[in-house]
């Protein structure tokens, strides 16, 4: 599990184990960490954990943000970096994983092609659901008829107003 170990000026040193997606480092009382020192900005930097990669990126910071004494803006951590917050010192630490059993050896598996396609006599529907049964409804059927009908002459009688030639003089 990564881990940010945070060291005060007086040596003391404080762990966050980094187990959320998002983190953000500074003096302000919203931060995820919070850096009590006047040399950090209130929103100082960024971590994000993608899959088993930690970026740090600086916020546009007054003091900056320096991993291993290079003055970074966005940059992927690797386990050791020292980190420099302002005044304060850091260091990233995760486990480096070490290499991974080999996955078992797969056996071959006869493959052969069906040899009935037909659907099976006793064959159900599985579904849990009931299928819905459709009920004729004449009173709605005759309602969209005569929807239907009363479109069909608003249409007769346009047309008949537009074919319609002025009286002439």
């Amino acid at each position: 599990m990564p881990k940010l170990t945070i060291r005060s000026e007086t040596g003391e040193s404080t762990s966050h184990d980094l187990i959320e997606e998002t983190y953000t480092i500074g003096r302000s009382p919203e931060n995820s960490i919070r850096l009590d020192d006047t040399s950090v900005s209130g929103r100082h930097a960024e971590l994000v954990l993608v899959s088993e990669n930690c970026y740090l990126k600086d916020l546009g910071s007054t003091n900056g943000t320096l991993v291993n004494g290079q003055a970074v803006t966005e940059v992927q951590l690797h386990a050791g970096d020292r980190i420099r917050f302002g005044k304060v010192e850091a260091c990233f630490e995760c486990e480096v994983v070490s290499a991974a059993q080999p996955l078992p050896r797969l056996e071959e598996a006869e493959a052969r092609p069906a040899e009935l396609t037909a659907r099976p006599a006793d064959f159900a529907n599985a579904s849990p659901f009931q299928t819905r049964k459709t009920k004729k409804d004449s009173a709605r059927t005759a309602v969209f008829a005569a929807a239907a009908l009363a479109v069909l002459a608003f249409l007769v009688s346009m047309i008949a107003l537009f074919l319609m030639k002025p009286p002439s003089f």
